[in-house]
């Protein structure tokens, strides 16, 4: 038997380690079928050596078909959609798997171009999805990215190492790429924060799109406080730094759920920065683009409308971090599923059954 994992982005290997390793545990060949991207070649290439990952490297999506088209896997595992599912299907099967929970539209949309089976993290978003595409396959599983999280097999960072003091308490301040609150946040916000450690992990965009250039910016004003430690481009995942953070900063993102699946506190910046073309009369573009549903349970964390608010709502947060855990219990249910790390093992059971 063969598994061929396509890896579009470098941030879906976290999603995809967990089954790997399952696969590697069970005797299964795995192949990691990577997009070669000249201006990060580098940190596609450290990925690889330190989760000591097989790896094919492919051009682009046209390249990475005639692979799959030659190799004749049993199953070849997405991260998102892909162009020519159809002539795949004609060699193996396919299965998607989001990279994050999903806080935009396109986390329904993904399944425009159905595959052999969709793994769906909790029972909320499955109802939704089958009654938007009933002649589809879906199957719930839970969320196999948080499997290393909830099985505490992710050691605590070292503080001394990062530059930070381990006798303060830690935010995390992950902010998405867009809609995004970074431009919001003063270049001395650190000062204000003092008393806290502030790691702060940019999206992978944010580190390397063009038209994000102003939040590299940003991130740079900050970097030389004391308190601040700014996470490398080639942190490719979240997990590390969630394991060690008393609290989250973020937007309406999958951060938010992913972290409140820890039982710990978060805070929701209700302060974007939107782009003209979403302001105003535009406004329903950016309504179009998140994903209302999810939006109705944002009452999982508490919220800050302004900058200005922040401070205050996280020290009330850090005083108090249980005051929204039945919330965060009951949504995290809904939309991240079962906590009992075992979700990359009923994503394998699936695979080898269904051969």
């Amino acid at each position: 038997m063969k598994l061929l994992f396509d890896v579009q982005e470098l941030y879906y290997l976290a999603q995809y380690l967990p089954i790997f390793k399952e696969l590697q545990r069970r005797k299964v060949c795995c192949e990691f079928v990577i997009y070669e991207n000249p201006q990060f070649a580098h940190l596609l290439q450290k990925a690889v050596v330190e989760d000591a990952l097989p790896a094919r490297w492919v051009k682009d999506k046209r390249h990475a078909l005639a692979y799959y088209l030659e190799q004749k896997a049993d199953w070849v595992i997405f991260g998102n959609r892909f162009f020519d599912v159809h002539t795949l299907h004609t060699v193996s099967k396919s299965a998607q798997m989001g990279h994050a929970i999903g806080i935009k539209s396109s986390y329904y949309t993904k399944s425009d171009t159905q595959m052999t089976v969709r793994f769906m993290e909790g029972p909320r978003r499955l109802d939704i999805i089958r009654k938007m595409y009933p002649r589809a396959n879906f199957v719930l599983t839970g969320f196999a990215k948080l499997d290393p999280l909830h099985n505490k097999a992710i050691p605590p960072l070292d503080f001394l190492s990062m530059g930070l003091d381990p006798s303060r308490k830690t935010i995390l301040y992950a902010p998405t790429f867009y809609p995004s609150s970074i431009g919001s946040f003063p270049d001395t916000w650190p000062r204000e924060f003092s008393e806290y450690n502030l790691i702060v992990k940019p999206h992978y965009f944010s580190m390397t799109k063009e038209k994000y250039r102003s939040q590299r910016k940003k991130f740079e004003k900050w970097a030389p406080f004391e308190n601040v430690y700014i996470a490398d481009i080639d942190a490719h995942s979240l997990l590390p730094f969630m394991v060690s953070s008393d609290l989250l900063i973020s937007e309406a993102s999958s951060s938010i759920f992913e972290f409140a699946a820890l039982d710990k506190p978060i805070v929701w910046c209700d302060f974007l920065n939107l782009r003209w073309s979403y302001r105003g009369p535009f406004r329903y573009r950016f309504t179009r683009r998140m994903d209302q549903d999810i939006l109705k349970f944002s009452d999982i964390g508490a919220h800050a409308e302004n900058y200005g608010q922040l401070k205050f709502v996280v020290d009330g947060q850090l005083e108090q971090p249980h005051m929204f855990r039945e919330k965060r219990r009951a949504y995290c249910e809904l939309f991240v599923g079962s906590g009992d790390g075992r979700a990359s093992v009923r994503v394998v059971d699936y695979l080898l059954r269904n051969v």
